[in-house]
């Protein structure tokens, strides 16, 4: 049986992207692998969805890149977080904290019709 695909709720990508490259450094396919090994093969990150997405966030100041050799010896970019990626980080947990107890609260709630 094939998986269903689930699609990710506006700004999360970057949240999960700000998460995965919380422990160092990590060029652009490595970031979508952490992030899918992170959700036990569940959530998959696109490159067209995943590399615009990190500029974007490295011309925020969330991210900042620099060229390395990735473990295959290849030239890649390497993207690490930086002071204000990791603020950022925390703002969104708080946020997604709140959201994702909200509509368990919704789904969780019995409605009774007069």
């Amino acid at each position: 049986m094939a998986e269903e695909r689930i699609d990710l709720v506006p700004g999360t990508l970057e949240m999960l992207v700000l998460k995965a490259l919380q422990p160092g450094a990590l060029h652009g396919y490595a970031v979508a692998r952490r992030i899918r090994q992170m959700s036990d093969d569940v959530l998959t990150v696109e490159e067209g969805s995943l590399y615009p997405a990190l500029h974007r966030m490295a011309r925020r100041g969330l991210i900042e890149a620099e060229w390395g050799r990735s473990e295959a010896n290849r030239r890649a970019k390497f993207y690490r977080l930086t002071r204000d990626g990791n603020a950022r980080l925390g703002e969104h947990v708080v946020q997604w904290d709140r959201v994702s107890t909200a509509v368990t609260r919704v789904l969780a709630a019995e409605w009774r019709t007069a």
